[in-house]
């Protein structure tokens, strides 16, 4: 199913935390966050997207395509999402996006085919670790272009689990990993520069 799943990476985000510099093109190990990311998305899926509001300078020597959110304002990650159903759109044959957030790079390798296991039509699939649903980690049938975008254009709320919830949602749960004598949680994403630390030590540890 992976050729008929679009990768779609969502680093739309203010950064704000990280004293407005991109979070997502920061260095861990010597690499982009952003290369990290993709390193892991691209044997998963069949072609791949990043979706950010931010200068897109930053993002072309991935070598991939660059998507803005398609409605003012940082609506949030659900703008993100609606971007790129729109870009997986012109694909007749992509059914699903498979969503990652830019600033989680320990995340499954085997996220979207252990989600594509669980797709039910119209239903969005979202990954859970730790008791937690992680809504940024879903695979999305893109025939529910549409509903997002009335959703989003009601204005009640930006809140993605309130649509997902709505929409349908199947929850798959990723166990925690062990890197070295650490255990992670796949989703563990850096917000911080204290959670960038952790991050590198995380990668030490697993060498």
């Amino acid at each position: 199913m992976a050729e008929q799943i679009a990768g779609l990476i969502l680093a739309g985000g203010r950064s704000s935390r990280m004293g407005g510099a991109d979070k997502t093109l920061l260095a861990l190990a010597g690499r982009p966050l952003t290369g990290l990311v993709l390193d892991r998305l691209r044997p998963q899926v069949g072609r791949i997207a990043i979706n950010t509001n931010a200068d897109p300078a930053g993002f072309v020597g991935f070598g991939v395509d660059i998507i803005r959110d398609t409605i003012a304002g940082y609506q949030g990650p659900l703008a993100g999402i609606l971007a790129g159903m729109a870009w997986a759109a012109v694909e007749p044959d992509i059914t699903h996006i498979l969503s990652v957030a830019g600033d989680t790079p320990f995340f499954p390798e085997d996220l979207g085919k252990r989600l594509a296991a669980h797709a039910v039509a119209g239903r969005v699939v979202a990954a859970a670790s730790n008791r937690r649903v992680h809504p940024t980690f879903a695979l999305w049938p893109v025939s529910l272009r549409e509903a997002l975008a009335g959703f989003l254009e009601s204005g009640d709320t930006r809140r993605v689990m309130t649509f997902l919830e709505q929409a349908g949602l199947d929850v798959v749960d990723f166990p925690v990993t062990q890197r070295g004598s650490v255990e992670v949680d796949p989703f563990f994403n850096i917000n911080t520069p204290d959670d960038l630390a952790q991050a590198a030590r995380i990668i030490d540890e697993a060498d």
